[in-house]
């Protein structure tokens, strides 16, 4: 199939990331309608990102993809959580490469030509709360508060116990390297929905040593 077969895809198709079903559909004309989907491929004028999920290639999109709705597509239900979350909301300093997401599925890890998504099971309670749909405008994309964020990685991080408050100062500060003031200016309450849905004594400390935070600054 020549590059400029294309084109009535192009028209057909408004999103720049689509589903194996919606090509086919694009292709009932053609004899064989797989073939000419492994002719797209091979010829660059779309990209397999996994299994049954495709993109247009550079030169024939119409904005860029957003990794963040991507990884909402490669596997779900799923929303960008943990360290990719975090970055984003410029509680940790470092930019991070992989995109992190949070599932009701079990854990995956899939590299792409877009980068690399990664899947962290929780629980659906768990997985519920704390969920905002960014940006207002298209293509919007599901992610975690900055509460929702932070209440995710340090569930996850099985290096850190979290068993006593006067832990969470070294590994807040040092290894994760936030600030006093990106936490104090998370939401009280939305902590509070999101700590009674974990209903853990790791996320518990996690609160009271952010109430403690907020209750320093008020006292100066």
């Amino acid at each position: 199939m020549a590059t400029n077969r294309i084109a009535p895809i192009r028209e057909r198709v408004p999103q720049e990331v689509f589903d194996y079903q919606t090509l086919l559909d694009c292709l009932r004309a053609y004899s064989k309608p797989r073939d000419g989907i492994q002719r797209l491929v091979a010829g660059g004028d779309i990209v397999r990102i996994r299994k049954g999920l495709y993109a247009f290639a550079a030169p024939f999109r119409r904005q860029p993809i957003m990794r963040e709705q991507l990884a909402n597509l490669i596997y779900g239900p799923s929303y960008v959580s943990l360290d990719s979350a975090l970055s984003h909301y410029g509680l940790i300093p470092e930019r991070v490469e992989a995109v992190t997401s949070v599932t009701t599925g079990r854990s995956r890890h899939f590299d792409t030509p877009f980068g690399t998504f990664s899947y962290q099971t929780l629980t659906p309670a768990r997985y519920a709360v704390g969920t905002l749909l960014l940006p207002k405008e298209a293509p919007a994309f599901l992610m975690a508060s900055p509460e929702k964020a932070l209440v995710d990685k340090v569930w996850m991080d099985k290096r850190f116990a979290g068993t006593r408050l006067g832990d969470f100062g070294p590994y807040l500060f040092e290894d994760l390297r936030m600030t006093p003031e990106g936490l104090r200016m998370l939401d009280a309450e939305r902590l509070e929905e999101i700590g009674h849905a974990y209903d853990s004594s790791k996320i518990g400390n996690l609160l009271r040593f952010l109430q403690r935070l907020r209750h320093e600054e008020g006292n100066r």
